[in-house]
């Protein structure tokens, strides 16, 4: 006799390109949309927290710190690039940066374009540029958090959509 567990059978995995990264600089908010790092080959989003120890003499007490969060990009170097160049003017003038981190896998249930998402403000901590003889230029890019960041739903264009994949393009031309 078979036994049915609820241990999510039909669950999918969720593909590495469907968690997509938008960034803005909060100065740009009234002006500019988000956009993504192009040639984007990972990305990362860390929490950790410290904690202190006491001892005592029914055995240690371990008192929690404050999380702290993490957003890593790392990408190949788009000749061109200018969101880059902007987000280390921010790093140097100490600029809050808007981060989207958007699960294009999770469809709001209403509205266009909408896409489970968490919205994140912090700081660009550290840029690396690394190039070798052999490969591309590779950008590294580390952002320090502010809070717990917060949930919701968010607006991705089709053009931002195709950061993380190649969406159909008919044969007739576009008018641009």
């Amino acid at each position: 006799m078979f036994r049915m567990f609820r241990l999510q059978m039909f669950a999918e995995a969720i593909a590495g390109t469907k968690i997509v990264y938008l960034y803005r600089l909060l100065s740009k908010q009234a002006t500019g949309s988000a956009t993504g790092i192009a040639f984007a080959t990972e990305n990362g989003r860390t929490k950790s927290k410290d904690s202190n120890s006491t001892a005592t003499k029914d055995g240690s007490v371990r008192t929690p710190g404050v999380a702290e969060g993490e957003i890593t990009s790392t990408s190949l170097l788009a000749q061109g690039d200018t969101l880059l160049d902007d987000l280390e003017k921010a790093m140097d003038n100490n600029e809050l940066v808007e981060v989207w981190e958007v699960n294009l896998a999770e469809p709001a249930e209403e509205g266009d374009n909408k896409f489970k998402a968490k919205y994140f403000q912090g700081y660009l901590t550290e840029k690396e540029i690394t190039s070798n003889a052999e490969d591309n230029v590779e950008v590294s890019l580390t952002f320090g958090l502010q809070g717990d960041g917060a949930d919701g739903e968010a607006t991705v264009t089709q053009a931002q959509q195709e950061i993380a994949a190649y969406v159909f393009k008919d044969t007739q031309p576009t008018g641009a």
